[in-house]
């Protein structure tokens, strides 16, 4: 667990800090020969740092001082300080924190805000302190997850998180930022919550859910202070011009630093105020693609300054979400957290630091993860001994039937539409000729027959069904398919695993991914975690998907805070009337309110 005063320098750390600056001591380390990125302006300065202990002594001119300790070579290099994620959920990785170190940190991430919401809604505090904690070289920083559940009326949900304690933990020594909350709720709890999380003097998370004008701005007057959701330039410039910060989102949902950096000169007035997250990044995209790494390398690309770039994974951070008084800079009496980059457009570090000692060469750890995954984490998994068939049951009287629907479309964004589907046996079908197919969630917390329905489009599935045990926000099952019996198969194979993700084509199970921390996580090593995702994906598009990572995408498609519409275990809830809505059509939906082009075309 990362406490922001245990990284300032104990008294004895400043003294021997100060004498290695002012030339009494010899220094530890020394960074030799290196284009430093500067601390205060955007330069590369020709320098040497110093390191004594765990921190920076200071940077003097290159050979200034002739011996050390140890010394690395960083000459033909750029050094810059590690990389900071200021928006994650560990468990949407599928990785316990000790082994998304291990794919991070070589990549130059090594610092992670993580909003703990999954494992709060499974375990309650204990799983929120869990996510935070590791002893592998990695700094995660918290994000108090605020609404667990989101809704007392919307979800059964599973833990309960009171209220006290996430006002509490607001002062707590790990805490950057409250986490983000549901933007469509003006009630007065979050608006308390709110005005805490600013007497503590804490940075507000925010989850804009593409909104704009009084929504945005009711939201944003409550003190929330960062969005990552903004994808589109005109989103961006509304909420910086509105004094927020952009967190650039590059998850397995969606690359939001395509759109925004494809169009330089339209944000330009915008870089100086934007930083970098992840949010939602599953292992084998982060070993593969990368993870903060892959952000920078994107808007160098795209014709970004590189020492802009690099100060908008770093810097500005740091500064934002103030901490940098501790890190995300080289300067004296920082954390010794930085990387020795040879190429900057290609963002492959030699050489990784934290806290003075070498932790990464050449793209690989040099440090053992020996964590302890507690018996406590395992075996959540509870449903009913059997499911009866008419839990997934949409009943009508007629030959044909007409349903609320959602599509999928921008990661995990939601458009209503309206379908007409077959009806056989008194139970409306999916259509699988025009991609309508059934979801369900089901509750797996208290081993209750509790299940909302919905239908879908997007996931074009010819047949079969796939599952997985991480519904956002509240961690059920979510199953999607073509055929009522190919979804519950899938559901009694999570049961099997103990949790995970899985494929089936009726009786058959194609593929599955193991994770059985919750439900959420595997701690075994992330090869094996990324090899299983790539082939579980691999068989999944055989079936007719076209989404590359189908099941982080099913994780989302019953969250009621992303327009238009969202599914829990109590039905179908439109997202801007926050009100559950029959399946079943006539009857009203509410509007979803947006204008713009670029997110509804």
């Amino acid at each position: 667990m990362t406490d922001k005063t245990q990284l300032i320098p104990t008294t004895a750390e400043l003294m021997r800090l100060r004498a290695v600056a002012a030339g009494l001591e010899r220094p530890d380390v020394i960074v030799r020969g290196g284009l430093v990125l500067s601390p205060g302006t955007e330069e590369w300065l020709e320098r040497d740092i110093l390191i004594a202990g765990r921190h920076i002594a200071t940077l003097t001119p290159w050979g200034h001082v002739t011996g050390a300790g140890r010394e690395l070579d960083a000459r033909g290099s750029w050094v810059v300080p590690g990389f900071i994620d200021a928006h994650l959920h560990v468990e949407y990785t599928n990785l316990t924190p000790g082994q998304l170190a291990r794919v991070s940190v070589p990549r130059g991430t090594t610092t992670v805000l993580t909003d703990p919401n999954a494992a709060a809604n499974v375990w309650g505090p204990e799983g929120m302190d869990y996510m935070l904690t590791t002893g592998a070289p990695f700094h995660i920083f918290q994000q108090v997850s605020p609404t667990t559940p989101a809704s007392t009326t919307l979800e059964r949900g599973g833990a309960v998180i009171p209220e006290e304690t996430v006002l509490t933990r607001l002062h707590d020594d790990v805490t950057a930022t409250l986490g983000e909350g549901n933007p469509f709720d003006l009630g007065e709890v979050s608006t308390a919550r709110f005005r805490e999380a600013l007497v503590a003097g804490r940075r507000i998370t925010g989850h804009t859910a593409a909104q704009s004008h009084e929504t945005l701005w009711s939201y944003l007057s409550a003190g929330v202070g960062d969005d990552h959701n903004a994808a589109t330039v005109e989103e961006v410039l509304e909420r910086t011009r509105l004094g927020a910060m952009v967190t650039v989102m590059g998850s397995s949902l969606a690359d939001n630093t395509v759109p925004l950096f494809a169009d330089l000169d339209a944000v330009a007035p915008a870089l100086r105020h934007m930083c970098f997250c992840a949010d939602d990044k599953h292992a084998l995209d982060l070993s593969g693609q990368g993870h903060i790494d892959h952000h920078v390398r994107q808007a160098v690309r795209f014709g970004v300054d590189p020492v802009l770039a690099y100060r908008m994974a770093t810097a500005q951070p740091a500064h934002y979400y103030r901490l940098d008084q501790v890190l995300g800079l080289l300067a004296p009496s920082r954390l010794a957290d930085l990387q020795i980059i040879p190429d900057l457009a290609e963002v492959q570090p030699t050489t990784v630091m934290v806290a003075g000692s070498v932790v990464a060469r050449d793209g690989r750890a040099v440090f053992d993860v020996d964590d302890e995954v507690p018996a406590w984490t395992r075996d959540s998994i509870r449903l009913p001994e059997v499911i009866d068939p008419a839990l997934l049951r949409v009943s009508a009287d007629t030959p044909r039937a007409r349903v609320r629907a959602m599509e999928m479309y921008d990661g995990y964004f939601k458009r209503a539409f309206e379908a007409e589907l077959p009806v056989a046996g008194g139970a409306v079908q999916c259509d699988t000729a025009t991609d309508v197919l059934k979801i369900a969630v089901i509750d797996r917390h208290h081993a209750e027959p509790l299940a909302g329905i919905g239908f879908v489009r997007g996931f074009g599935l010819r047949r079969g069904a796939i599952a997985i045990s991480m519904n956002c926000p509240n961690m059920n099952i979510a199953v999607v398919g073509a055929d009522d019996a190919s979804m519950l198969r899938a559901v009694e194979e999570i049961r099997a695993m103990g949790g995970g993700f899985v494929t089936v084509d009726g009786d058959d199970v194609l593929a599955r991914v193991e994770l059985p921390v919750g439900g959420m996580m595997s701690d075994a090593p992330f090869e094996q975690t990324a090899a299983a995702l790539e082939h579980a994906h691999a068989v999944t598009a055989a079936l007719g998907c076209p989404i590359p990572s189908p099941y982080i995408i099913l994780s989302f498609v019953g969250l009621y805070v992303v327009p238009d519409l969202g599914v829990t275990e109590r039905g179908l809830v439109d997202t801007f009337s926050q009100e559950v809505v029959d399946v079943l059509l006539p009857g009203p939906v509410h509007a979803c309110g947006h204008t713009d082009a670029d997110r509804h075309p």
